[in-house]
């Protein structure tokens, strides 16, 4: 047993029992939420900014993360919710007076408060170490005490002045359950965001896309009569005076599309003069019998 020099052993010395679970310190717990960043797991420092879900994160952490999602990070599954800069928020925070930070000496010479916060409340003067439960308001980005806002109910920010609703509240480093309606809350508003722009993109491309009118529904009627005009020998003047106007009423409008299907031949017109009539080949005296027109003649070089 090597009892040498006349010791004896104890019970606990021989005897091993079951292994204590070990238990975090609340201190240390506190201290990991509200003096380090969430994601770079570095001191927090400013400008300091919240998600949705209450997490406090260096800015410049949360855009090195959105520039590379790839790169390895010792906590990256806080950030996963975040999808742009437009889901954080930076915080507008109140200076504690009493801490002094990096410029106080470590020298074990005096008591170091542990407790001791960065920032406290504006209203109340209530520390933010983990021990009083705070929040920030999304719309201004405000940092107040639980406290200060049930004492003092307001629908106006204590410090800008910014009008919020209870819905624009949320909870820093809250529990579990917290969190969870959180999330919920989170999930419900991006869901809300999607429709809106589904039925925008909707409304767009409906206006975009001019509406079909009736005339131009109409418009192929006239170009199968004007066929039908070309395919009559009589009626060969009109179909080349209606070819044109059919071809610009396409487009033109709807004015053009009437009269070309309402043509009328030149010669059937009362109100146009005999002299006027007579320079279309429609004419009577235009027409020749067969008596009257001569045959095709060719000359070769070698007529004359």
């Amino acid at each position: 047993m090597g009892c040498d020099g006349g010791t004896i052993p104890k019970r606990h010395e021989l005897v091993k029992g079951p292994k204590k679970v070990e238990k975090v310190d609340k201190n240390a717990e506190l201290a990991a939420k509200w003096k380090y960043c969430a994601l770079s797991q570095e001191k927090l420092r400013r400008p300091i900014v919240s998600c949705e879900l209450g997490r406090l994160y260096n800015k410049d952490a949360i855009i090195e993360y959105l520039l590379d999602k790839s790169a390895e990070r010792p906590n990256a599954e806080a950030v996963t919710h975040i999808r742009g800069i437009k889901d954080i928020k930076e915080l507008n925070l109140t200076d504690n007076p009493e801490w002094e930070g990096e410029r106080r000496s470590t020298k074990g010479d005096r008591y170091e408060d542990i407790h001791c916060g960065m920032f406290i409340c504006p209203v109340v003067g209530l520390e933010m170490n983990g021990k009083h439960r705070f929040c920030y308001l999304q719309t201004c980005g405000c940092v107040f005490s639980d406290r200060a806002l049930k004492e003092v109910k307001t629908e106006i920010c204590h410090k800008c002045g910014d009008p919020f609703k209870d819905e624009d509240i949320v909870v820093l480093n809250g529990t579990k359950e917290e969190v969870q309606k959180l999330k919920e809350k989170m999930e419900e508003k991006r869901v809300k965001a999607k429709t809106k722009k589904s039925k925008k993109s909707k409304a767009v491309k409906t206006v975009s896309a001019p509406p079909e009118s009736k005339e131009d529904a109409q418009s192929p009627p006239v170009d199968v009569a004007g066929r039908k005009s070309q395919q009559n020998g009589d009626e060969s003047s009109q179909s080349a005076v209606a070819g044109p106007s059919g071809t610009s009423s396409s487009t033109k409008g709807s004015k053009s599309l009437a009269a070309s299907a309402t043509k009328r031949s030149i010669q059937d017109m009362e109100e146009k003069s005999e002299a006027f009539k007579s320079l279309f080949t429609t004419h009577s005296s235009a027409k020749r019998s067969k008596d009257q027109t001569s045959n095709w003649v060719t000359h070769t070089p070698y007529h004359f």
